[in-house]
């Protein structure tokens, strides 16, 4: 009788438990997320390295999984970039990096198009400030805006613009990623 109970016990603590789909230097994600209403699927987890330092573990959120960048970049609905960090970043370095990134995936008259929403996306990241160890920075896409979230708690205004979230995700798997490790892990290599 008490194999049986102890056994009942297992199954029930099993299926309470959190399903993890990856680990990464030791920081975990769930296999699935909700963003706006809708149920999103890990596509793959890669870690951030700033000269010989482990920056932050990123995961990629998205509708359907795929391999591909350009695939990954024309899928309409909510999207999330989940950046759990390793170290403290200063939104000044945060926000350099972001503008970087964006500018590296994109010509001059892109770039000009999107003045507005990268002004707004430097605002939103200095009113996070710094980032700590610890933290989770979220990059979601929801109803046309990109918006921006610390530890769950939403920072600046919705960014719009239906062009300017896939801008967002080049930055890790355009052509010119910030990291090329970085890159192939959110594509689940």
């Amino acid at each position: 009788m008490k194999r049986v109970l102890r056994a009942a016990i297992a199954v029930v603590l099993f299926a309470a438990a959190p399903s993890f789909a990856a680990e990464k230097a030791g920081v975990k994600f769930d296999d699935s997320a909700q963003v706006g209403g809708k149920s999103l699927v890990l596509n793959g987890v890669g870690l951030r390295s700033i000269l010989f330092f482990k920056a932050y573990v990123a995961g990629l959120y998205v509708p359907e999984k795929s391999k591909v960048s350009a695939a990954l970049l024309v899928q309409k609905g909510p999207r999330r970039i989940a950046l759990k960090m390793l170290m403290e970043l200063s939104a000044e370095r945060m926000t350099t990096a972001f503008v970087e990134g964006i500018e590296k995936n994109h010509s001059e008259a892109q770039l000009a198009a999107m003045k507005p929403q990268i002004d707004q996306l430097a605002a939103t990241m200095a009113a996070i400030g710094t980032a700590k160890s610890g933290d989770t920075v979220d990059l979601d896409f929801v109803d046309g805006a990109t918006r921006i979230s610390l530890n769950g708690q939403a920072k600046g205004q919705p960014i719009g613009g239906e062009d300017f979230y896939p801008a967002v995700m080049r930055i890790y798997i355009g052509e010119h990623p910030a990291d090329r490790d970085l890159k192939e892990g959110l594509l689940g290599g």
